[in-house]
């Protein structure tokens, strides 16, 4: 019996594509946060102490990490309700809203405290997204995987989490290629926001 368009191996592999860029995308968003952390530090947390500033840099990184559990709960609850697919497009258009938030919110010399808790607010978004998505899409993977082939399947949610931070890298070194120090400084470091 011929494979239906929906089972077929074509049909397979652009679902795993498609599920797999999804995370991809989210945790190039959710990382690029850190490999920027010098940069933000120097334009959302000022200080006459640079150990301060970036202290404070990573602190708002790690709000991130504290809200996958809580996004985790909420909204791997959500996605059994509406579906893995819906659900995970939700996830990752918060994902979305939390880098553009990031990405656009102009810098402390411009709008004083108000641009540390923006940035807050988008590395909180990040997070809850981030929870639900690793789960999301392993079980989204595991639901669609042919039969003995779960751990195959599933590991592309891995492999895609490891090729994002290796784009987010390379990107970094282009961009130091190609700008200056100083644009970097200044607007180089939201590019990557914005391309996520």
């Amino acid at each position: 019996m011929a494979d239906s368009p929906r089972t077929s191996p074509r049909a397979k592999v652009a679902a795993v594509f498609r599920v797999t860029a999804g995370n991809f995308l989210e945790q190039f968003d959710f990382f690029l946060f850190g490999i920027y952390a010098k940069q933000i530090a120097s334009v959302f947390f000022p200080s006459d102490n640079e150990y301060a500033s970036l202290m404070l840099t990573f602190a708002t990184f790690g709000i991130g990490f504290l809200m996958r559990p809580l996004g985790a709960i909420v909204l791997g609850s959500y996605i059994d309700r509406v579906g893995r697919r819906q659900g995970l497009i939700v996830t990752l258009a918060i994902m979305a809203s939390g880098t553009l938030l990031i990405a656009f919110v102009p810098g402390y010399a411009t709008i004083g405290i108000l641009a540390p808790i923006v940035v807050m607010i988008g590395r909180l978004l990040q997070g809850f997204s981030a929870g639900a998505e690793l789960g999301g899409v392993s079980v989204y993977l595991a639901e669609m995987a042919t039969p003995g082939r779960k751990g195959f399947y599933t590991s592309w949610q891995s492999a895609s989490q490891q090729v994002s931070v290796i784009v987010a890298a390379m990107l970094g070194f282009a961009l130091n290629s190609w700008l200056s120090t100083t644009q970097i400084a200044a607007w180089g470091w939201r590019i990557p926001f914005l391309i996520g």
